[in-house]
């Protein structure tokens, strides 16, 4: 009763003060997911090409594990990351990324469930994890955007996995500029010593699972990983909504 209610509000909202798709452009009517049609947004799948284990790059051939399931990417065997795995189930594309960049920069958090809904869609939480951490902002950055968008998708996720979704367990405690254009080597550089556990005790032992909104190179995860294992966490998972590809 209550989601047919809701959907009539939003239909009747939307003659009132008719909105386009953020992709299409067509008007909205009741579609369930704020600024895009149901059309557009059921365009989001799952990546499908077999990835690898460990970070979960798509792997170019469809056959890549049919006869080694744990084979690595090359990157993984060269340089083994400091997660146990890392789960992306999206490509960042259309209309997944106009979604995320509408979150991340243009402060529409209202698409923050949906987004995490279909993580949850697509993956489930690994076994036996006591909390799910955000990769943090710094102080600065969270001032200039007045959110962290992986702090909101993990206490989403938090919420349907009836797990914690703690706050102050790690700190971003340099600022670094935007890593957009930057290359893998550069984040690295970049990222050394960005982060801390402030109270080692509160994870160790844990197992931990931590989001973030798109995979770039994995750079800022596998560094947060390296924090927190560094610190005693027992096993850190990374969950990704999208992933450059």
């Amino acid at each position: 009763m209550k989601q047919t209610t809701s959907r009539w509000l939003r239909r009747l909202l939307h003659v009132v003060l008719p909105m386009p798709c953020r992709l299409c452009g067509q008007a909205l009517r009741d579609d369930p997911v704020p600024f895009f049609c149901q059309p557009c947004w059921s365009l989001i799948t799952p990546i499908r090409l077999p990835t690898c284990p460990r970070c979960g790059r798509p792997f170019p051939s469809s056959h890549a594990l049919s006869h080694s399931p744990g084979h690595l990417c090359g990157w993984c065997r060269q340089h083994p990351p400091a997660y146990h795995h890392a789960r992306t189930p999206y490509a960042y594309q259309s209309p997944l990324k106009e979604a995320i960049l509408l979150l991340k920069y243009h402060g529409k958090t209202q698409l923050a469930s949906p987004l995490a809904q279909l993580i949850a869609r697509a993956v489930g939480p690994p076994p036996n994890v006591d909390a799910i951490l955000a990769v943090p902002l710094h102080s600065r950055r969270l001032r200039e955007r007045e959110f962290n968008q992986s702090l909101l998708l993990a206490r989403h996720l938090g919420r349907q996995w009836h797990l914690p979704a703690p706050t102050s367990l790690i700190q971003r405690t340099v600022f670094t500029p935007s890593q957009t254009s930057l290359t893998r080597r550069e984040r690295l550089k970049n990222l050394r010593r960005c982060f801390a556990v402030p109270i080692p005790s509160a994870i160790e032992g844990k197992t931990l699972v931590l989001v973030d909104d798109v995979f770039t190179t994995g750079a800022t995860v596998n560094e947060c990983a390296k924090t927190l294992r560094q610190a005693g966490a027992q096993a850190v998972y990374v969950y990704t909504l999208a992933r450059m590809i």
